[in-house]
């Protein structure tokens, strides 16, 4: 567009100083804060989620552009109708919505789209990123909207746009694309439904649909650990223990805080659920909880998986991406086996920590991350530092407060409890109707010295649910190593003391009888009142009833 018309804001923009009526090109506006909108979009993705909330914004947009191209036709003298059809992008920019750069194509680069543009300062990536942190999808719904709606008007028919690339999802620039509805893939017909009229009705009726399911599926599950005789803690953590229970407790407190925290422990655990519950009762909650398994990363991968890279920075990085610092912005980053990260990323990781920064390779400007770091082993790093093989600055930062959780045959009195827990979660999971454990194979559990851990007693409780032919999981049923465990009272390590002998047994009886105290006290040979007044001197539940 050139000569005269080229768009200015002091052409289509009239408002009286004193205050009053604002017009752009003719049709009244509003001044509108644009964290505002960011709330709004807020508090619409928690009612309706995030699909519904994207069709009402998308669709929000499409009538904006829809009523810019009609108003515009008339509201500047164009030297040709070319003019005004080409003139949306120009109307976003003075809007202040985002600022919109042509793209230039190569020859190589495939057939042109119908409308293909940069945007660059989208306010909606920026209110986005703010209110609900970075995103897995496209985010500029409205500004995508807008787009396509002036496009369908000035065309005299169905333009529809996508974004391939999305500040708000980590890219460095959005990238918008524009296509009449025909041309569209099958693989777009979900973007394109965000478009239609009756959109939003289907896509309520369809978060209406989850929503029960999901209601259903929790009531059920609620009914089956309690025919199980399971407690769940809101957490959905089970720990009877002492020693869980301390873990737990301290958890919670630590959460409360943004330390850096080391979570130790033998494999399986459980210590990616204890660095979830920090996340989850931590004023990060809302932002993203971002896990990565640092074992399972090539050494080659590993820093541009956590602090992403530059276009071109190596052979098949074809776009710019951000790392896995930046998608955890505001939240939780957990490294599990962070015993396992190379010396020359130790060096690198540990300057993150400290100027809570990261640079992306390929790159030499940084960004500023804000990054809850929850980190864990199975190794001992005090150890691995005398050894030489990790770094003494970055253990000490690492381990600002360390929370070490004891392996499973520490902690007997989570063995039962667990396992009826995970009994009902395989049962629901494999739609078979099982709902508890045989004496003879709750006994068979406590035997076990389980060196896998929770890990380990899931997959055999899973394996157990699979095979069971009848309502409960027999001894037959468990895998072979958990049937030749020797009687728990052989010692095993260090000998227990003969009171915390008997409280195991005796609660262990108890869990048998699915907290039957009168036939507990039958089996076991004593009176009622004294197996009551045992277990008010234990602070077991049973007997509060």
């Amino acid at each position: 567009m050139g000569g005269r018309f080229e768009l200015d804001l002091s052409e289509l923009l009239s408002f009286e100083p004193g205050g009053g009526l604002i017009h752009f090109g003719g049709q009244r506006v509003l001044l509108m804060d644009p964290v505002a909108l960011g709330l709004l979009r807020k508090e619409l993705v928690k009612l309706m989620g995030m699909t519904a909330a994207r069709g009402t914004f998308t669709r929000l947009g499409y009538a904006h552009g829809w009523r810019t191209a009609e108003a515009m036709k008339g509201a500047v003298p164009w030297k040709d109708e070319s003019l005004w059809r080409r003139a949306g992008g120009r109307l976003h920019t003075l809007q202040g919505q985002v600022r919109v750069e042509p793209v230039q194509r190569r020859a190589d680069e495939g057939p042109e789209p119908f409308a293909e543009a940069q945007w660059h300062d989208s306010y909606e990536a920026e209110q986005h990123l703010l209110h609900l942190g970075q995103s897995d999808q496209p985010v500029c719904w409205s500004l995508t909207g807008f787009a396509s709606g002036y496009m369908s008007y000035v065309n005299g028919k169905p333009i529809y746009g996508t974004e391939l690339r999305c500040v708000g999802k980590g890219d460095a620039a959005c990238h918008y694309v524009g296509r009449p509805a025909e041309e569209w893939s099958t693989e777009c017909t979900e973007v394109l439904r965000l478009y239609e009229t009756q959109c939003m009705e289907g896509m309520l009726a369809q978060v209406t649909e989850a929503l029960r399911q999901a209601e259903r599926k929790l009531r059920a599950k609620r009914q089956s650990l309690a025919r199980a005789g399971v407690t769940e803690d809101p957490a959905g953590m089970v720990a009877r223990s002492e020693a869980m229970q301390r873990i737990i407790n301290l958890a919670r407190r630590v959460a409360k805080v943004d330390s850096t925290v080391l979570v130790t422990g033998e494999s399986g655990v459980g210590k990616e659920r204890i660095a979830r519950l920090i996340h989850d009762e931590s004023g990060r909650a809302h932002k993203a909880f971002v896990a990565v398994n640092c074992a399972a990363v090539t050494e080659s991968l590993l820093e541009s998986e956590l602090f992403g890279h530059a276009r071109g920075a190596f052979t098949g990085a074809t776009h710019d991406r951000a790392g896995l610092f930046e998608a955890a912005h505001g939240g939780t980053l957990f490294l599990d086996e962070v015993g396992e990260v190379p010396p020359s990323m130790q060096a690198k990781l540990l300057r993150v920590l400290q100027e809570r920064e990261v640079r992306r390779v390929g790159e030499n400007a940084s960004r500023k991350v804000d990054v809850r770091l929850v980190a864990a082993t199975n190794r001992d790093l005090a150890e691995e530092v005398r050894q030489g093989r990790f770094r003494q600055d970055l253990y000490y930062r690492l381990r600002v407060i360390e929370l070490k959780i004891p392996p499973l045959r520490e902690r007997r009195d989570d063995v039962l409890p667990l396992a009826r827990l995970l009994l009902a979660e395989a049962a629901e999971r494999l739609g078979r109707r099982v709902s508890g454990l045989s004496p003879d194979a709750a006994d068979q559990l406590l035997r076990y010295a389980w060196p896998g851990n929770v890990r380990e007693l899931s997959n055999a409780v899973e394996r157990a649910v699979a095979l069971c032919e009848g309502t409960r999981v027999e001894r037959e049923d468990l895998p072979e190593e958990v049937r030749a465990a020797p009687p728990s009272l052989v010692p095993t390590g260090n000998p227990q003391r003969l009171e915390d002998m008997e409280k195991h047994y005796i609660l262990a009886v108890l869990a048998q009888n699915g907290g039957n105290r009168a036939r507990t006290a039958e089996q076991l040979d004593i009176g009622v009142a004294t197996l009551y007044r045992k277990l008010k001197q234990y602070g077991h539940p049973e007997a509060a009833h």
